[in-house]
């Protein structure tokens, strides 16, 4: 759990995290990288922010496994409320609030994900691709399938959100290393086979005197 998740580069890009944001043991966050409220980054995402500047929304979940790397002059910005799935490779595209990137999709330069919308699993959005709101996205390259009514859609992806932000915070207050735990758990049984023995002598004790006294 010590191993650092942070970093700076150059002393310089140094990543800005607020409080209310976690960032998973294993998942490395580099250089100009900003989290805003309730951003979760889980196991093993890689957010390097070295050439440009990674910005993500309130609310958003990066999932894991999932990288974010950036060419100079190309940030990634991500809106709010939005899920990255596993396994996803992010370039320096703008995705809007309420977006939903499907798990192992790539998202490569100069791309729009507009709000609402979803990017299917596993697809390829080509540079320079302009997706509409609210729309579905699917395939290498990827193509619009349908669009969504606004309402429903806004509604599912703020209920994903939430989820995502509350298993973020189970996460934060109870995730532990087992060896630790399996240690805490030793020294709480042993403390409970002390308390025994030592109730058992003092029983002991108290019927011998009790004999003795009968003597």
């Amino acid at each position: 759990m010590a191993e650092p998740v942070l970093f700076s580069l150059e002393g310089l890009r140094v990543p800005s995290i607020h409080a209310s944001a976690w960032v998973a043991p294993g998942a490395k966050v580099i250089g100009d990288v900003t989290l805003g409220v309730s951003v979760s980054v889980w196991f093993n995402c890689v957010l390097r922010g070295d050439d440009a500047a990674i910005v993500i929304g309130d609310g958003t979940n990066i999932q894991d496994l999932t990288m974010i790397h950036l060419d100079s002059g190309a940030p990634c910005i991500i809106g709010r409320n939005c899920s990255v799935g596993h396994g996803c490779i992010l370039h320096g595209c703008k995705i809007e609030d309420d977006v939903l990137v499907g798990m192992g999709s790539t998202v490569l330069n100069n791309v729009v994900i507009g709000r609402g919308s979803v990017v299917g699993a596993g697809a390829v959005v080509l540079e320079g691709t302009e997706v509409p709101p609210f729309s579905l996205v699917v395939g290498s390259p990827a193509k619009v399938k349908k669009t969504y009514a606004e309402d429903e859609r806004i509604k599912s992806q703020l209920k994903h959100a939430k989820g995502y932000a509350a298993k973020a915070l189970r996460f934060r207050r109870s995730l532990r290393p087992a060896l630790q735990q399996r240690s805490l758990s030793l020294v709480a049984s042993f403390r409970g086979t002390a308390a025994s023995a030592s109730a058992a002598i003092i029983a002991v004790g108290l019927l011998c005197f009790l004999r003795s006294r009968k003597l």
